[in-house]
């Protein structure tokens, strides 16, 4: 057994000490003797009959620091927990696949989850209690740690027969539950009932869905604008529309650094939850992007560039990895980087300037930033609604109030900054390459497809093994912990996009060896669609598949998508026929509840067609080759994949990769472009407007 190791300048440090992550290096001085995941925890628990308390969080999860302010950090708790349980802290970013289980678990007992997820446990793995956040004492009649940590003990030493009882059946459930029955798949009729569900809890006064708090949720929004272009109901395009600037104007943006908050604790989107995650910029970015495309807004295309530039100033390493997430605190506060009394603005600015930056962020002396505990206004302002915001950065009143913008960002520098959680993570990342490079083919940016190649490149260095399977995380020059099947499928994703942003052939030959790689290690070949663990990774108490969208799109929805399109690039129909199975999978679960299943409705979109595959022949750089590509840029084209066939260089990369393009030639000298819409081709064109028009 690993001894704690003693500290001359902290408190005792534990086994986390030698841990990567931040979130459980964050825990190394804590009193309570933590172990990290693994079996000598368990083997411990075994030897001295006790249960096993599991916490699992984050690095940037506000109420995580509060359990452990207020309880992990406590003597008199930390002496309780000592005493009753073998304790162990997982990071729920590094361990998704521990956390989708015993989060499945408490949803199961409690009605609801989040994080800090608690639960206790048998030595052998089966929970037989849950709860999120435990406060240290008894408070609104939420039992505290004081009080339950005892009587847990009670039941387990004189009521054991009851634990191992209760523990057996929420693991029959558990295993019930882990493998969703759909017979059939599902049709446009569940693209009509998924919209008819958004349709119903729309805001139409706010923008978002539903009530506080308001999450972004992008994938609902891709899908709204993938059914606006099939059904022309212009009603989901205005809902797009009306969410984005909702968040863009509101608190849950970054107005100062750029960048978006994770949610918003209101039904405005004044107050957000304070923290930047990865994959939050990725999807929204994303969103904002695919809607520029949708309606030629530069409202849309500046957002994105905006989330880009605090993407690369703020969350891109040196090796040009992308890390996970920035916290909400600082200062032992939340928000408290971001917040500004109307005396530091007039501190900052020039008078007039600093009038400007007042009235335009809706600054006021009382503030507008409550405080959590009291309810009373603190003197604080969330900087809320830019005025001029949506105007060109050409005109006076634009350039004014980026000079403000400007100067206010310096001074905030000035500022503790909150932790940056800079684990990098294959699945995130997979999505910010994603987004980027479309961006970039998008907006005609070769900075972004830059950007997106590193990070790329980064993957294959430090987290692909030599035997072509992934890792999932990296940190501090460590990769370790055996990829999920988000980290493929993610992956896979931004390969596709970042093949298609440059035309770079290895892009697209690594997205074919890894969707191999992933339907031969979590497809479910009896009943169709992916585990999220491998089959040959570390044996959970059940092996899950995760369906829904959450906070991203499942591994399922994702894993659809880009096998269809990898089916459509190459002409393997063996990969076609896996995404299907992930419909047959989940057709059943997906015409009860369509409204959780958006992302795999894109991926449908994407199966029922129309379909196109546009092979571009020509000289990469020739004028005539660039200006089909650039037809097709800005155009947003859901359902069209394109490949180039370079003759200006050695055609046998993609010729392999995709038979079907050997014969395709330039017409007459000229680059030419092969339309092929649902399987059927019809005669080149080799001039951008009849490209579009056999795009329409």
């Amino acid at each position: 057994m690993t001894s704690p190791i003693e500290s001359s300048t902290k408190p005792r440090a534990n086994r986390l000490l030698h841990e990567k992550s931040p979130y459980l290096l964050q825990h190394a001085h804590n009193p309570v003797d933590w172990f990290p995941w693994g079996e000598e925890a368990f083997e411990t628990a075994r030897d001295q009959d006790r249960p096993v308390f599991l916490s699992i969080g984050y690095a940037t999860c506000h109420w995580c620091h509060v359990m452990e302010k207020e309880s992990f950090e406590d003597s008199e708790v930390a002496d309780l927990m000592n005493r009753v349980f073998v304790s162990i802290k997982v990071d729920r970013e590094e361990r998704p696949d521990l956390d989708h289980v015993y989060m499945t678990v408490c949803q199961m007992l409690t009605g609801s989850g989040g994080w800090p997820l608690t639960i206790v446990m048998t030595p052998d793995r089966r929970p037989f209690f849950a709860a999120t956040y435990i406060p240290r004492t008894d408070r609104f009649g939420r039992q505290g740690m004081i009080g339950l940590i005892p009587k847990i003990d009670e039941i387990w030493k004189n009521r054991r027969s009851e634990v191992l009882d209760s523990a057996g059946r929420i693991v029959s459930a558990l295993a019930s539950a882990a493998h969703p029955e759909g017979e059939g798949s599902p049709d446009t009729t569940a693209m009509e009932a998924a919209y008819g569900e958004l349709e119903s809890g729309y805001d139409a006064r706010r923008g978002g869905f539903g009530k506080a708090p308001k999450f972004p949720s992008p994938h609902n929004l891709l899908f709204l604008l993938r059914y606006w272009r099939r059904s022309g109901d212009a009603k989901a395009l205005e809902m797009v529309e009306t969410t984005l600037r909702a968040m863009r104007r509101g608190g849950m943006f970054d107005h100062v650094g750029f960048g978006f908050h994770r949610y918003s604790t209101d039904a405005e989107w004044r107050v957000p939850h304070f923290e930047k995650m990865l994959y939050d910029q990725a999807m929204l970015a994303l969103a904002f992007t695919e809607t520029w495309q949708a309606t030629g807004k530069s409202f849309y295309r500046d957002t994105a560039e905006e989330v880009f530039a605090y993407l690369l100033r703020d969350m891109t390493t040196p090796d040009g990895g992308f890390c996970a997430a920035e916290d909400a605190d600082s200062e032992g506060e939340e928000g408290r980087f971001y917040v500004w009394r109307q005396e530091e603005i007039r501190d900052a600015l020039p008078k007039e300037e600093a009038d400007l930056a007042i009235r335009a962020f809706g600054v006021t002396p009382e503030g507008n930033f409550l405080d959590e505990a009291t309810g009373k206004r603190t003197g604080a302002n969330i900087l809320l609604h830019a005025q001029g915001s949506e105007a060109s950065g050409e005109d006076d009143s634009g350039r004014r109030l980026e000079a403000v913008r400007r100067k206010l960002f310096g001074r905030r520098e000035r500022r503790e900054r909150p932790l940056r959680d800079d684990k990098i993570l294959t699945d995130w990342n997979g999505l910010m390459i994603a987004a980027l490079a479309h961006s970039a083919r998008a907006f005609g940016e070769p900075r972004y497809a830059e950007a997106a190649g590193r990070a790329a490149g980064f993957l294959r260095e430090r987290l692909c093994r030599p035997d072509g399977q992934l890792l999932h995380r990296y940190r501090d020059g460590e990769a370790g912990i055996e990829a999920h099947l988000d980290d493929y499928a993610f992956l896979i994703w931004g390969l596709l996009e970042l093949y298609e942003a440059g035309f770079d052939e290895a892009h697209l030959a690594w997205a074919l060896e890894l969707a191999d790689g992933m339907r031969d290690r979590f497809e479910d070949e009896e009943r169709g669609g992916f585990f999220f663990t491998a089959k040959d990774g570390e044996p959970l108490i059940v092996r899950k598949k995760e369906t829904q969208d959450g906070a991203v799109p499942s591994g399922n929805s994702v894993a659809a998508l880009v096998l269809l399109k990898l089916a459509r690039l190459t002409g393997r129909t063996d990969l076609e026929e896996s995404a299907w199975g992930v419909f047959r999978a989940l057709g059943g679960i997906v015409e009860r509840v369509p409204s959780a299943f958006t992302f795999l409705l894109s991926a449908l979109d994407f199966a029922l067609g129309p379909t196109r595959e546009v092979v571009i022949v020509g000289a990469e750089k020739d004028e005539d080759t660039r200006s089909l590509l650039d037809a097709m840029r800005p155009r947003f084209l859901p359902g069209t994949v394109v490949l180039l066939r370079p003759v200006n260089r050695d055609t046998a990369p993609i010729d392999r990769l995709a038979p079907f393009v050997r014969h395709h030639e330039m017409v007459s000298g000229k680059a030419a472009a092969y339309v092929c819409t649902d399987q059927a081709c019809t005669a080149p064109v080799t001039a951008p407007g009849d490209l579009l028009t056999a795009l329409v």
